[in-house]
């Protein structure tokens, strides 16, 4: 019996060992093909969410390029050389995860400045920044959909408020702007639902976004970062 007790001691304990390790490494292999099919969907998320900005802005600033080139010809350059670099953000720069700040802040100011010309004499635009510093990474479109729904849902002679901070290794962007209630329910629907999407793939438990809808139409957006 001692012997019988001993040869199955030798077997089964070496059995059981290598088992072990057999399933423990099927185990690590399975949860590494599900962390990479889940990084692939992640990728093909976000690009598809990113390929959903409207291409419409590109059509009213060449529009209002056309229009400088008749009554403002001296102007013209400085307009296409903005929307040569904006155009260059989209197609180029926003193919990375994140970019610098730098990069993303001025295509915001060359957008509002399209968009200043474009509503002159219809929409008041008040545009403030308070930036301690640059020197950081930022995921790239983000706030354009924040301000796009603004321009595009905002009433006749009214204002609209942008301000961004920069303060603390924190990014604060806020958007004011009128509404009537038949045109708020489409951008929530796409524009700012898509957002939402991208900032919980992004910044999951590093933002906070609100939208508010009292007596003006209000977003604001709350990033830390990198």
């Amino acid at each position: 019996m001692k012997c019988l007790s001993d040869y199955l001691w030798q077997t089964l304990v070496p059995l059981f060992f290598f088992s072990f390790v057999w399933i423990l490494f099927k185990y690590l292999d399975r949860e590494k093909e599900i962390e990479t099919a889940l990084q692939e969907r992640t990728e093909l998320e976000l690009k598809f969410l990113k390929s959903q900005i409207n291409p419409h802005v590109l059509f009213n600033n060449l529009n209002t390029i056309y229009s400088y080139a008749i009554e403002k010809p001296d102007q013209t350059p400085d307009l296409i050389l903005k929307l040569s670099d904006n155009l260059k953000h989209v197609l180029y720069d926003s193919n990375s995860d994140f970019i610098p700040l730098e990069k993303e802040l001025q295509y915001i100011d060359n957008y509002i400045d399209f968009q200043k010309i474009r509503t002159q004499g219809i929409k008041e635009i008040v545009y403030t920044k308070s930036i301690s510093s640059i020197q950081y990474q930022i995921a790239p479109l983000l706030l354009i959909t924040i301000i796009e729904n603004a321009f595009k849902h905002s009433t006749p002679n009214s204002t609209i408020r942008i301000h961004i901070e920069i303060k603390n290794d924190t990014l604060l962007c806020t958007c004011e702007n009128s509404f009537s209630d038949s045109a708020v329910s489409k951008p929530e629907a796409i524009g700012l639902k898509n957002l939402q999407k991208r900032l919980n793939l992004l910044y999951q438990n590093q933002h906070e976004f609100k939208v508010s809808k009292e007596d003006i139409f209000e977003v604001s957006l709350k990033l830390n970062l990198i």
